[in-house]
């Protein structure tokens, strides 16, 4: 049995194949956004200062 590859999995290796360049392109935008190293301290300070939420924001005993 042959192995199924469908046309939007060819269409990308062949894509890829051609434009090497867009890997490196990809890794260097995800690492603008998503790879960061977390800073502790900054971290608590924002856990501090969040401001509770309310149950149900539509809707208050006072009514």
């Amino acid at each position: 049995m042959e192995k199924y590859e469908s046309e939007t999995t060819l269409f990308l290796r062949e894509f890829l194949a051609r434009h090497p360049d867009v890997v490196e392109k990809q890794k260097k935008a995800r690492a603008t956004w998503w790879d960061k190293t977390l800073d502790a301290d900054q971290q608590r300070a924002f856990a501090a200062s969040a401001v509770p939420k309310k149950p149900y924001e539509y809707y208050s005993k006072e009514d």
